[in-house]
């Protein structure tokens, strides 16, 4: 990400995305606290699972196969000086629409989920994409708890450097394994977390997935990436 995000910045490469699943590990951002690291060191060894501190947003989540995760590299226009905003992109002297840019993202995996008749939204104050609980009450791996509440489908955790490029991005679950959710408190909620494959039968295949998602990020940031 890096190498790439200095050659945009220098106009030498376009915009990029990046489409991949990654080995198991978990990530702490920049808010991110060590408490909501559940699993000792025998059991992350055990689960075959690394930790790693990195520069964007948000605390702790998750990465594995099974889950696609995008990094979409592009430039963010300069706000207005009058514009109110919340920086969370440590002090970029480029002055970028961060909300915007997160809320964009949402926005696109919500309409990613609803061409497969999944319907999602925004919570107020948080960040990420949710099923509502009428529509987790259809999980059948989950506890009659967790169904009454909303679920966590898509995490978004992102970076905005000096040059106003974007870093990092959002993880969305389609097929991962679960279970590597018990060993944190994601993002330092304690709420259920789920998948494309709870809610549909068959689970669309990740070729597919990534193809949907590069039409719809394509569509909303204008850009042919």
């Amino acid at each position: 990400q890096d190498q790439y995000a200095a050659e945009i910045a220098k106009g030498i490469r376009p915009p990029t995305l990046l489409l991949l699943e990654h080995p198991h590990v978990y990530t702490f951002g920049r808010k991110g606290n060590a408490k909501n690291l559940l699993w000792n060191e025998t059991q992350l060894k055990e689960k075959g699972i690394s930790t790693h501190w990195v520069d964007r947003g948000g605390d702790v989540t998750y990465h594995g196969p099974g889950q696609l995760v995008g990094y979409p590299l592009i430039p963010l226009s300069p706000i207005k000086p009058d514009r109110p905003q919340v920086d969370d992109s440590a002090g970029s002297p480029v002055r970028s629409d961060y909300v915007g840019y997160i809320r964009k993202l949402e926005e696109m995996l919500i309409g990613v989920l609803m061409s497969y008749g999944i319907v999602s939204g925004q919570i107020p104050g948080k960040t990420g994409v949710w099923i509502q609980a009428d529509v987790h009450s259809r999980c059948p791996r989950c506890s009659p708890e967790d169904r009454r509440k909303p679920a966590k489908i898509a995490a978004i955790g992102v970076k905005v450097d000096v040059n106003g490029i974007t870093r990092h991005g959002f993880a969305l679950n389609v097929n991962p394994d679960m279970d590597y959710w018990d060993g944190i408190i994601p993002c330092g909620l304690s709420e259920p977390v789920a998948s494309l494959a709870d809610l549909l039968n068959p689970v669309p295949t990740m070729g597919e997935v990534k193809r949907r998602m590069r039409e719809a990020i394509c569509t909303i940031f204008e850009s042919n990436l």
